[in-house]
C-alpha cells in the first residue's frame, strides 16, 4: 500500500475508531486538530479551514511553517512545536485521506457565481489550483473550503498579514480589489 493508500486507511480507521499500535498513537497526535479542524476534516468554526482531502505536500509545509514560526497562528504554532518531522509527515498523509469537504447546501446565486468564475479565469487561479480547485502538491486544495477561512486568507495575503512560502500569493491578488477578493472567496466556497 503506498503513502496515498496508508493514509487514506488511517483516516478512515480513525474514523471508525479502530487503530492499531503506532497508528492509534498517531490518532491521538490528530485529535486536537480535529477537535477544531472537524472529525471529517469539515470544519464547522469560524475561520478555521477544513483539512479534508488537503494536498499532503502543502500541508507539511504549513505545518513546518507554524513549527518553526515561519507562519504565526496560534493555536497551530503551540501544537507543532513539538512535532518531529515524522510527525509531520504522518500528519500531512493522514489529513490528505480524510474526506474533502461538502459545499453548502445553498447551491449559490448562479449569477454572482458565473461572474466569479470569469474572475477566477481572468486571473488565472484554476491553473495552479486546478480547474476543480482540488489543488495539487504544494498548492492549496480550495473548492469547497469554508468561505470565511477564504475571505480572510486572501485578505491576509493581499495585505501582506499572511506569507506564504513563497511570495505567488501575494503577488498575484495585488491587482485584485476587495469586490472581487469577496467573490473569488464566495466561488470557491460554492463549487459543486
Amino acid at each position: 500500500m503506498g503513502r496515498a493508500g496508508s493514509a487514506r486507511a488511517v483516516a478512515l480507521a480513525l474514523a471508525a475508531g479502530t487503530l492499531p499500535g503506532s497508528a492509534a498513537a498517531l490518532a491521538e497526535k490528530l485529535e486536537p486538530c480535529l477537535a477544531c479542524h472537524g472529525a471529517q476534516g469539515q470544519s464547522e468554526t469560524d475561520n478555521v479551514p477544513s483539512l479534508g482531502a488537503q494536498n499532503a505536500p502543502y500541508t507539511l509545509i504549513q505545518l513546518y511553517m507554524f513549527r518553526e514560526r515561519l507562519r504565526i497562528g496560534e493555536p497551530m504554532n503551540d501544537m507543532a512545536k513539538e512535532l518531529s518531522d515524522d510527525d509531520l509527515r504522518s500528519t500531512s498523509d493522514s489529513i490528505g485521506g480524510l474526506p474533502a469537504p461538502k459545499p453548502p447546501d445553498d447551491p449559490g446565486d448562479a449569477a454572482r457565481l458565473g461572474k466569479a468564475q470569469a474572475l477566477v479565469e481572468q486571473n488565472h487561479c484554476n491553473v495552479c489550483h486546478r480547474a476543480d480547485f482540488s489543488g495539487q502538491e504544494s498548492v492549496p486544495r480550495l473548492a469547497d473550503q469554508r468561505e470565511d477561512y477564504l475571505l480572510k486568507t486572501l485578505r491576509d495575503y493581499k495585505s501582506g498579514a499572511r506569507h506564504g512560502y513563497d511570495a505567488t500569493m501575494a503577488e498575484v491578488l495585488q491587482a485584485v480589489d476587495d469586490a472581487q477578493i469577496v467573490e473569488f472567496a464566495y466561488y470557491l466556497s460554492h463549487l459543486r
